[in-house]
């Protein structure tokens, strides 16, 4: 992608089944927890560089011990910091008398991060702000060990007001208004019933107090709790949590919104958003991992049992289609394929918009999450090629020259790798005019490939969302090639609706194809649709989430996806750019032809999953149209 869009976070979760001893004795370290929380997060790191936070948890140790460790960081490289203050911590101890960092027994009670459970999460912020407050895992202390709760996840509610208020109808006043405090503080109630429950229930039976706090660890029912806690959030999440005595849960919404796979043998359970970086990290089979199903929770109880437990009825299968074009890492099986199947279904497009003209035409693309979208793109191409070469040579019917023969097949398609992604540049410089000429240096060229005047340059991305890299970068440097013609392609659809489930996508103001639309409509004297949409926005702001509709789909309705392109172009094109440009999109309906399995599209259909989308889209047009720079939930 050529601009950066931050998005989900990642988390990764890690149950060791043995003792301590016996990864000492198979592995050579009983760090061997440790060693792969690290793994999981560095392979993820894609899904977080804002801050990094992990913990550890000692299941089996005794009274007046810490047992629940946490370090986070919202430092430069936050994965080798944190990693660093555990080392740090390990040194700090083994200056104590009789320290023994090969003896399990003594690092089990005295080192931290030495413990079964461990969990890991990688902060993209979408809210702004990034503060080390807000990288999880979060914790919910308490001196019980059952009460205690550890959260980490990939999340985004929509309806947090509502949920808030909840919790101060229940007596309770939460430290800060976000979705995370009111999801810790949820669960946490519900936990907190659920002891009473089970203490209440013992002591009528006669235990002591002492007996019973394992009693409750034994017979917490999680699946109730998840149940409870979860019942009214309108949102997308993959959240994974531990209780203080060792259970351990990853759940996921009902609409699969949010990614969460896992593994589990007879040694240890590994949870991550992304599969294959648990095939990497645990060197398994595609076929080993499961998918957490949408609607369920994964639990590991304390003695290890492991089951997948029905939370919330699964609606329709809405996981996000945005995972597939840029987000998550192209190294897996099925994503790869789609990608490439993305690129493939361009072609007819392509090869209409160029006129069939392979002489004079060079196919690239934007580095360097769009390579894979560019192979498909240059299969399809070549797979016309080949029929058109065998047509062509049965319609002569026998009448051609060997060396006629010969042109023919030897007509290939021209691909080139032009555009190419510099290191990182850092706009240190304050006014505006030096910014735009540092980003406009963000990427470099290849010279000397390009025809002057006469070819026509075809560059694939995944996704155009606002275009100004376009703009103020990519298209102008890319005209310093003088190419007759300039074709920018999106494997993606036009975006046009903002998200509220993860990604940093929320105002519409930002959408190229929005601001097109706009523009359209000023055009050609429909001024009065863009009044009449915010009319009835104003008309049901204040209606119940599940009663609003998306009237912003009328801003678009007037005009075809081609013409909102030909605007789109129209505004991406710099003033001084000396070629003709073009910008092609994928269609929704190829979409899903590529990627069948994961059908939420809501950025380009405004068909949102969860009632609280259309309250956002709402809030957000009405936020565009009263001029309110924020976001819209």
């Amino acid at each position: 992608m050529s601009e950066l869009i931050k998005h989900e976070c990642g988390i990764a979760l890690i149950r060791l089944l043995k003792p301590l001893e016996y990864y000492k004795e198979k592995y050579g370290t009983w760090e061997y927890g440790l060693n792969k929380l690290y793994l999981l997060m560095e392979k993820q790191h894609n899904r977080g560089q804002d801050g990094v936070g992990i913990v550890s948890l000692k299941i089996n140790l005794g009274p007046g011990n810490e047992y629940i460790h946490r370090y986070r960081s919202i430092k430069q490289s936050p994965i080798k910091d944190v990693f660093d203050k555990v080392n740090k911590s390990y040194k700090k101890a083994l200056k104590a008398k009789g320290a023994d960092i090969d003896n399990n027994d003594w690092a089990y009670k005295n080192l931290p991060f030495s413990g079964e459970l461990y969990l890991g999460h990688l902060r993209y912020g979408t809210f702004g702000r990034n503060s080390i407050a807000f990288v999880h895992p979060v914790t919910r202390q308490n001196n019980w060990k059952s009460r205690n709760l550890v959260l980490a996840g990939n999340f985004n509610l929509t309806n947090t007001d509502e949920l808030f208020q909840r919790l101060l109808e229940l007596g309770q006043h939460p430290k800060a208004y976000t979705d995370t405090v009111t999801v810790l503080e949820k669960v946490g109630h519900f936990l907190d019933e659920a002891n009473q429950f089970l203490f209440r229930k013992y002591k009528n039976e006669g235990y002591s107090n002492e007996e019973i706090s394992p009693l409750i660890e034994e017979n917490l029912d999680l699946q109730d709790i998840l149940e409870h806690a979860s019942k009214d959030w309108d949102g997308g999440y993959a959240i994974a949590g531990l209780i203080g005595h060792g259970d351990a849960f990853v759940i996921r919404d009902p609409w699969g919104i949010r990614p969460a796979h896992y593994y589990s043998d007879d040694e240890i359970v590994v949870v991550a958003s992304e599969r294959p970086v648990i095939q990497t990290v645990m060197n398994v089979s595609y076929n080993a991992i499961c998918e957490i199903k949408p609607g369920e929770a994964l639990v590991v109880k304390k003695d290890g049992r492991i089951s997948n437990e029905m939370i919330r009825v699964p609606h329709k299968r809405k996981s996000c289609s945005f995972e597939r074009i840029y987000f998550s890492r192209g190294s897996d099986r099925d994503i790869y394929r789609e990608r490439k199947e993305l690129g493939k279904l361009l072609t007819p497009i392509i090869l209409e918009t160029v006129k069939y003209d392979f002489e004079n035409t060079v196919f690239s693309y934007i580095p360097n999450t769009s390579e894979t979208a560019f192979y498909g793109m240059m299969k399809g191409i070549r797979e016309y090629l080949v029929d058109w070469k065998i047509q062509h040579i049965k319609e002569k019917n026998g009448s051609l020259t060997d060396d006629q023969i010969k042109e023919i097949i030897s007509i290939e398609p021209r691909m080139e790798k032009i555009a190419i992604k510099d290191v990182k540049l850092r706009t240190f410089i304050a006014d505006d005019a030096s910014r735009d000429d540092l980003v406009a240096h963000v990427y470099d060229v290849t010279y000397g490939i390009i025809k002057n005047g006469e070819d026509t340059l075809v560059i694939i991305d995944d996704s155009i969302v606002r275009g100004t890299t376009l703009k103020n970068s990519i298209i102008k440097i890319l005209d310093r090639l003088s190419p007759k013609k300039i074709i920018v392609v999106s494997s993606a659809p036009q975006i046009r609706y903002p998200d509220c489930y993860g990604i940093d996508m929320a105002r519409l103001d930002k959408f190229i194809a929005f601001n097109a639309a706009i523009k359209l409509l000023e055009d050609t004297g429909q001024q009065q649709i863009i009044d009449e949409v915010y009319k009835k926005c104003k008309e049901q702001e204040n209606l119940p989430k599940e009663e609003i509709v998306n009237y912003v789909k009328e801003v678009y309705r007037p005009f075809s996806d081609e013409e909102i392109s030909a605007k789109i172009t129209e505004l991406l094109k710099p003033e001084d750019c000396k070629a003709e440009v073009g910008i092609v999109y994928q269609s929704v309906e190829n979409l899903h032809k590529a990627c069948p399995n994961d059908n939420g599209d809501w950025y380009f259909t405004g068909d949102y999953p969860t009632p609280g989308g259309n309250r956002v889209v709402n809030a957000s047009f009405i936020n565009f149209i009263e001029g309110k720079d924020r976001r819209a939930y």
